[in-house]
């Protein structure tokens, strides 16, 4: 880990649903995105949405049903709408090759919490805790990323406060959940890190 940057690092491999599609440019780069769909071991899948610079797509074209190997960076900006602001988060690909192999999800991350976590136990009697993680970057900037820990993972990072530096290992996953509105029940994708380690990093001392 580099000094004021925190680990974030994605490994990905699975199905491109469609062929990429032209996003925006920032910095002089025009970037381009696609949803990746990654089955899980339980034949659920994951759809994620995938960012990558034109450079690299010139290096390895690809096609929607084509299977991609993605490595990267799990990023988030604001998106106001309407006046309101919504988290948009994506995969940044640093690399991308086309090449078969079984599906991979995984992601590492190291952070500090900027709010205080929320534990709850759902009415079959599961206990979660949701946890939202600054991760930083290069330059000062960070990805503020949602986590949702499940079990004895749930309960070691409810004891967690604001300010805590943890590191953690999981999966990026995909949920769907209903919204109600004024005028009628919308399906809507919510992005997250299924946490399965999780531990607190103990401050470096003079």
């Amino acid at each position: 880990m580099k000094q004021g940057e925190d680990i974030n690092a994605v490994f990905l491999r699975g199905e491109a649903v469609t062929d990429p599609v032209y996003s925006h440019t920032a910095g002089g780069r025009r970037f381009y995105t696609f949803p990746i769909c990654v089955e899980r071991l339980s034949g659920r899948t994951d759809t994620l949405n995938v960012l990558v610079a034109e450079e690299e797509l010139e290096k390895t074209p690809f096609a929607a049903g084509d299977t991609v190997t993605v490595e990267g960076s799990m990023r988030s900006c604001n998106h106001v709408e309407n006046g309101k602001s919504r988290l948009i988060l994506s995969i940044l690909a640093k690399s991308i090759l086309k090449e078969d192999g079984p599906p991979e999800n995984r992601i590492e991350l190291t952070g500090t919490l900027c709010k205080p976590p929320v534990y709850r136990i759902t009415p079959l009697g599961r206990e979660l805790c949701d946890v939202m993680l600054a991760s930083r970057r290069k330059y000062g900037r960070s990805d503020f990323l949602p986590l949702i820990l499940w079990g004895k993972n749930a309960k070691t990072a409810s004891e967690f406060t604001t300010g805590t530096t943890i590191s953690c290992k999981g999966r990026v996953q995909s949920r769907e959940y209903i919204k109600r509105t004024e005028e009628g029940d919308i399906v809507k994708t919510a992005y997250e890190v299924s946490v399965a380690e999780v531990s607190a990093i103990e401050p470096v001392t003079e």
